[in-house]
């Protein structure tokens, strides 16, 4: 309700602001003297314009590199396959429902988190060697996919 709240009509109006020298915005017609905001069109622009200091988004340090080929991974470690069961075959569409993955917009890789269920076969799109290693030890074996 108080977001629907308005002054009543009629209450505000446009006024124009008088120039001349019995009004008290004569001259410089409240502008000030000299400098950007005297003009008609002097506002500075941008959200980042600090009066010609030198912004804050320019004097902090910048730092890291995101490589533009990188291949972000949705990450499953091997001790949350233990909600499929020993001896399951677990693919990317399995995980999915299981709502350990997400859906087909980013490939799955497997890490070794955790202990591996006995006899697995996991498809997925990548794993790493030691996640491979849990598995294999466990009788499973690990497929990986394109």
């Amino acid at each position: 309700m108080l977001d629907r709240l308005e002054p009543r009509p009629g209450a505000r109006t446009r006024h124009r602001r008088p120039r001349g020298p019995g009004c008290g915005f004569g001259k410089t017609a409240g502008r000030g003297t000299k400098g950007q905001g005297h003009r008609s069109r002097g506002k500075p622009t941008g959200l980042h314009f600090e009066g010609g200091q030198m912004p804050l988004v320019r004097r902090i340090p910048k730092y890291g590199f995101k490589r533009p080929q990188r291949v972000e991974h949705q990450i499953v470690n091997v001790g949350a396959l233990a909600v499929f069961g020993a001896g399951a075959t677990i693919e990317i569409a399995s995980l999915v429902d299981r709502g350990l993955a997400r859906g087909g917009d980013r490939p799955v890789k497997l890490l070794a988190l955790g202990e591996a269920p006995s006899n697995l076969t996991v498809r997925v799109h990548g794993a790493s060697a030691s996640a491979r290693q849990k598995i294999e030890a466990a009788g499973g074996k690990v497929e990986i996919v394109e």
